[in-house]
């Protein structure tokens, strides 16, 4: 069995996705092989997994880009994220936090906002790619913050990453997965939670509500869809083994030290994900409309 990460390796989705795929080969008995398909905002691996034959042995953690945003954002999508696809699991959400380089001349999230208004022009904002959950919040930001910055998309968020520590881009909207360890270690400048509360991984932050800028919420989640067509069985057997292993301790601590919040049990059936991504493309096709943002 493959799960698709229709990310570069070492990004947010990657790593969640190592986690759960661990404890899903104990359940199911034989391995269940991460592989990762990069490209066009997360809709490569995922268009994937769309047009494989529905055995159960592929399956895509999807996200909020690929699954939601990208929806709208891209005026010809690879795939149709609700009819292409057999809704499988909610696993969990995670917010996004604003990060810059350590070297840009902020030290708080109101002097970010009149540092990027008086030098919009010259600034560059990263992405693990066009359509990416980390592109949409950055645009979400510079929406509510009234900015036109330059954006620079990559394949996946282990190169943006990079480039963010090297000084090459100026800030990133990132998964707090991938963010908390650079953020602990010194190498990037946390200034906001993009969230409506403060996150336990990084409870000294505050939200960018609390620091004066309202109705900034952007966030992931996680979910397993099989390709259209799914049989009921097979859609059991990857559901029950992906819940088991949410329900393993080792698996609950590991993502909550990474910021990732396990959905409760009443947000995990199959129904329940597929009513969820249809309110999903809803609620995000209003700011991505409003923003004028759009991508090929």
């Amino acid at each position: 069995m493959t799960m698709v990460i229709p990310f570069a390796a070492g990004g947010p989705t990657d790593v969640l996705g190592r986690v759960i795929a661990a404890r899903m080969s104990d359940g199911l008995g034989q391995q269940v092989i991460v592989e990762n398909v990069g490209g066009a905002g997360g809709m490569t691996g995922s268009a994937r997994v769309a047009r494989a034959e529905p055995d159960g042995y592929q399956f895509v953690l999807g996200t909020v880009g690929t699954h939601a945003q990208g929806q709208t954002l891209y005026k010809h999508p690879l795939y149709n994220a609700v009819t292409d696809f057999t809704p499988v699991i909610l696993v969990a959400e995670v917010p996004i936090v604003l990060i810059t380089r350590k070297d840009l001349p902020v030290k708080i999230f109101q002097e970010f906002v009149s540092y990027a208004k008086a030098n919009q022009a010259q600034l560059q904002f990263g992405s693990a790619g066009a359509g990416s959950a980390t592109h949409l919040g950055c645009v979400l930001l510079n929406y509510r913050i009234g900015v036109n910055v330059t954006h620079v998309p990559y394949r996946g968020t282990g190169p943006a990453m990079q480039d963010l520590e090297g000084g090459r881009i100026d800030y990133l909207c990132e998964i707090i997965t991938t963010a908390k360890p650079q953020i602990d270690g010194g190498a990037v400048k946390a200034l906001a939670i993009l969230d409506s509360k403060r996150s336990p991984a990084l409870p000294n932050l505050p939200t960018a509500a609390e620091q004066g800028t309202e109705n900034l919420i952007a966030y992931t989640w996680n979910a397993i869809f099989l390709p259209k067509g799914a049989p009921e069985p097979i859609v059991k057997k990857v559901h029950d083994a992906a819940l088991a292993a949410m329900h393993t301790p080792e698996v609950r601590d590991r993502l909550a030290n990474l910021g990732a919040q396990i959905v409760p049990d009443s947000e995990t059936t199959p129904d329940y994900l597929g009513s969820f991504v249809k309110s999903e493309i809803e609620k995000w096709a209003v700011p991505i409309k409003a923003s004028g943002v759009s991508v090929d």
